[in-house]
């Protein structure tokens, strides 16, 4: 099946996991190639609605500085689809029920795998309004 719909299928993991307060942790690793952009990471937002995340890009090069953005989830949804494929094969979603990972093949075909958890509780990441 094509990647793109695998994903979309995938995304509605992570909102059920957002909603019912179980999403701990969202990374995209697996580079294609050698890209600065090293890493994608998605926390969960101390927020009263659950409707926030914080995205932190990580790069390779230390003249690069990382960046962070507190988007909405379609915001993200958005950002993440743009980077798949291009930059990376890979996204691991991590809840406290079970991790979810969804891997693009070299024939662009999407799939997705369960395993049992990593994490057993949310810690939710806090931004720093004084400096932004």
């Amino acid at each position: 099946m094509p990647y793109q719909i695998v994903f979309d299928l995938f995304w509605n993991q992570v909102k059920a996991s957002i909603q019912e307060g179980s999403f701990a942790k969202l990374t995209m690793a697996k580079t294609i190639g050698k890209p600065n952009l090293k890493n994608i990471f998605v926390r969960p937002l101390q927020s009263e609605d659950n409707s926030k995340v914080l995205v932190k890009s990580h790069y390779r090069s230390k003249e690069t500085e990382d960046e962070e953005h507190e988007l909405c989830l379609e915001e993200t949804y958005a950002f993440l689809k743009s980077h798949l494929h291009t930059a990376f094969s890979s996204v691991l979603l991590f809840t406290t029920k079970k991790d979810i990972t969804f891997k693009i093949n070299k024939k662009g075909a999407g799939r997705i795998t369960e395993n049992n958890p990593t994490f057993r509780d949310v810690k939710r990441a806090q931004i720093d309004k004084d400096n932004q």
